[in-house]
């Protein structure tokens, strides 16, 4: 197996040099305050009301956007099936970051307002909605890609999610080893600071060598700094994922990076190659690009949420929850229109996967303790 990783950033300048225009000594610099903002809310004490059609719960989403057919939008849907559920007329308000100072005013305005339960999305929103939790107690938090907690770090009223994401990829490894013919298959992940992705992409290789000892892969990171490009702009995704085809003659291409990541399949379906989506069942999420995403690596983002909203308000919520296979918190999207060409027994090798999973035998995330290079969510 050789496995090839490159990093292309896309950024508009880059801070090579430090340019001197003092003398003297630079006196200490101030560490700016991660919770600046964060503030607890004037007035009564908030409380869920007896009447459910009166809870009031907004979305603080990460720069993807509701519409990225992606992870914000089903974080979204996730709230929204909710709230349909316990009687709350219209949709949903929500709120998205320009810049990563919106933040914590994103998530405290709606505290500010009265809100009951706030769902925020993205491992990016994890410090701001931990800020604002702590000093708002009677709120309730849930935090979407935001655990699981250190311990000692819980709060009552912050539910944080963590999904097993190398379980996930580990699946769409197996897909695409499966489906090459060239032997050759690639992933782009979005940013180098999401543990999230990584660890999809470490499932992924582990998965595609467990079908072919000697398969290729390459791997690429649209930047490392970059929240907007690596989630958020498919024409960068198009680009990019246009040139690393070229330039890898990769024959399956795994995204994984949100609204960017569409672009990504876009280029695969271009290109004419298998597309991999990621998080939510891409071929019907995204329908420009089912003609190519042969499946996609899920995590149950809309079960998880709507679980938790309704655990809640039955009372019966606490801090941490971690979705795997053994909670049906991650699997594989099923082949669609593409159906007729994968091979008959592959669906029984992804079951019999999972199963192995879920009874916790099936190691699918390299770690330190085995030998392996690099610990589980972490670049080398």
């Amino acid at each position: 197996m050789r496995i090839r990783t490159t990093l292309a950033l896309f950024m508009a300048s880059a801070l090579v040099f430090v340019a001197c225009t003092t003398t003297g000594t630079p006196g200490p610099t101030a560490t700016p305050d991660p919770c600046a903002g964060a503030a607890k809310h004037s007035g009564p004490a908030i409380s869920l009301p007896a009447d459910k059609s009166q809870i009031k719960i907004g979305v603080a989403t990460d720069v993807g956007k509701v519409d990225d057919k992606n992870f914000n939008e089903y974080t979204y849907a996730g709230a929204q099936n909710a709230a349909r559920a316990l009687g709350v007329s219209g949709a949903l308000p929500f709120v998205t970051p320009t810049a990563a100072s919106d933040r914590i005013p994103n998530i405290q305005k709606f505290v500010d307002e009265g809100f009951h339960i706030v769902v925020t999305a993205g491992f990016a929103n994890g410090t701001a909605t931990g800020c604002v939790a702590k000093l708002n107690p009677d709120v309730w938090f849930i935090g979407v890609d935001q655990g699981p907690p250190a311990p000692g770090t819980e709060l009552p009223n912050y539910v944080q999610l963590s999904y097993q994401e190398d379980q996930a990829g580990y699946l769409a490894g197996m897909v695409a080893a499966t489906m090459s013919k060239s032997g050759i298959i690639g992933a782009i992940g979005g940013i180098t600071l999401c543990g999230p992705c990584i660890r999809y992409i470490q499932g992924y290789v582990l998965g595609a060598t467990f079908i072919n000892p000697n398969i290729n892969v390459e791997i690429a990171w649209v930047t490392e700094s970059d929240f907007g490009k690596a989630f958020d702009d498919p024409a960068t995704g198009k680009s990019f994922g246009s040139q690393f085809i070229t330039q890898t003659k990769v024959d399956v291409l795994f995204q994984v990076a949100g609204k960017t990541g569409n672009g990504i399949l876009e280029a695969a379906c271009d290109a004419g190659i298998l597309g991999v989506g990621v998080d939510v069942d891409q071929a019907l999420s995204n329908p420009p690009t089912a003609k190519c995403t042969v499946t996609s690596a899920e995590k149950k983002l809309a079960k998880s949420v709507e679980f938790h909203i309704m655990a809640i308000v039955d009372g019966t919520a606490s801090g941490g929850s971690h979705w795997d296979a053994a909670r049906v918190g991650v699997g594989y999207s099923p082949f669609h229109d593409l159906e007729s060409q994968v091979p008959a027994d592959l669906a029984s090798k992804l079951d019999a996967a999972l199963a192995q999973m879920a009874a916790g035998t099936l190691k699918t995330c390299p770690s330190k303790a085995t030998g392996d290079d690099v610990d589980c969510g972490k670049l080398k």
